[in-house]
């Protein structure tokens, strides 16, 4: 994705765009952001349903990485990890805030042997707003 987008977030400006996203995806209760901590040398960013962890500066399509990973785990720690409802809600992300398009996302996708669900939801959307 770096080559598409070399837009960085700082962590100033995170919370405010997790909340942002959150809401406009028709969610309630967005997950924290949360410092990085300094020893996580080899990881860019983490994220679960209840926090986001960034370095100071992220880029955007990573803060969108971590948003879809927070969208398809539950409080109780259960995930896709990088299965098909994650990279399903991970295109979702790309194609509204980065304006890529999903019909190549998902293309590259295939030819890499990753399985999208072209229609995937977060696992905790409410059933009126799905319903939309």
């Amino acid at each position: 994705m770096a080559p598409h987008d070399p837009t960085e977030v700082a962590f100033a400006a995170a919370q405010a765009m997790v909340d942002a996203i959150w809401a406009d995806m028709g969610l309630r209760s967005p997950p924290a952001v949360e410092p990085l901590p300094p020893q996580a040398t080899a990881t860019l960013a983490r994220a679960n349903r209840l926090s986001v962890l960034l370095p100071p500066r992220t880029p955007a399509w990573c803060l969108l990485h971590e948003l879809a990973h927070a969208m398809t785990s539950t409080a109780e720690g259960r995930s896709d990890g990088h299965g098909p409802a994650f990279m399903g809600v991970y295109v979702r992300l790309l194609a509204r805030y980065l304006r890529l398009d999903p019909a190549a996302l998902v293309r590259s996708a295939a030819e890499a042997g990753i399985a999208v669900a072209t229609d995937a939801r977060p696992m905790f959307l409410d059933p009126i707003v799905a319903e939309r």
